[in-house]
């Protein structure tokens, strides 16, 4: 079944340590893009939810936030940089014989100076938290899926309409394609006729051959007609399947376009031109579908 690129999926995760929301929105692309917003602690995840990401979601710019709530009292750490303190005391003691002035060590003072004490909070592997953000990420992951594929049946309606109208226009035109030869003898016989008739002369019925054969095979599309019936069954085909054929059935429309061109060159006739007409414009429609699928 067919997969739309576009789709929104949110997923969430709750202990009693933490909270994770993900959501994920994905929109038409040409190749796989991923752009990940998340906190900084969790950086050293980047990777894994990219590939978890790009295992499922095959093709899109794939935009990924997440959020993470701490709820469990976090762990700190104070810290003394001794030798800074030193440091502090040595200028201060300096500061003090420079001006003849005694020295009042004042412990309380001293931790008071910038960075001489540190409050740390105890950084938490972060590989320990993966189990809980993946099962937010898989949740907005289904529920992103769940989209595209809603998105997608209803591109496959539509794409079988229109390929039923595609056949039904190659069915017009092969209809068509043994009056177009009758047609171009009788026109060829009638200024022929014309030519001759102050003369009191008859056609010349092998040059009326000759001419019409040389018409015949130059304007004979019969193979384009069972390559671009091949294609729109191709096409069927591919739709029905679970892949993502997004870029197949890009190609194949593309086959179908340059065999409809063809067939507009080969036939010079005016019912045909009609008929190519109406079918470029369905081309266009359904190459339109296509672009927003996976």
């Amino acid at each position: 079944m067919l997969k739309s690129m576009t789709g929104f999926g949110r997923g969430e995760f709750i202990d009693s340590g933490h909270r994770f929301i993900v959501e994920i929105k994905a929109v038409n692309h040409r190749y796989n893009d991923i752009v990940i917003r998340m906190p900084k602690n969790l950086g050293s995840l980047e990777d894994k939810i990219r590939r978890r990401v790009a295992n499922t979601l095959l093709r899109g710019r794939i935009d990924i936030f997440i959020t993470m709530d701490e709820y469990s009292k976090s762990k700190r750490t104070v810290r003394v940089d001794k030798e800074l303190a030193i440091a502090y005391h040595n200028a201060l003691r300096d500061l003090a014989d420079l001006f003849s002035t005694s020295l009042n060590d004042n412990i309380y003072q001293i931790a008071k100076y910038p960075d001489v004490v540190k409050i740390e909070d105890d950084a938490e592997d972060v590989n320990e938290l993966w189990p809980k953000l993946v099962s937010a990420i898989e949740v907005a992951i289904e529920n992103l899926l769940s989209m595209r594929l809603a998105e997608g049946e209803n591109i496959s309606e539509d794409l079988i309409i229109r390929i039923n109208k595609l056949e039904d226009c190659i069915s017009q035109i092969e209809e068509r394609a043994p009056k177009i030869l009758t047609e171009y003898r009788e026109r060829l016989l009638g200024r022929m006729r014309d030519l001759l008739v102050s003369v009191g002369s008859e056609p010349d019925e092998t040059r009326l051959f000759q001419e019409t054969a040389i018409f015949a095979d130059r304007s004979n599309f019969t193979e384009e007609l069972v390559r671009l019936r091949s294609h729109l069954s191709q096409f069927r085909s591919t739709i029905q399947s679970d892949e993502a054929v997004g870029r197949k059935l890009d190609f194949i429309v593309q086959e179908i376009n340059r065999e409809t061109n063809t067939i507009a060159s080969k036939a010079n006739d005016y019912t045909v031109a009609n008929i190519v007409v109406e079918i470029k414009s369905e081309i266009e429609k359904v190459r339109e579908q296509i672009q927003n699928i996976e």
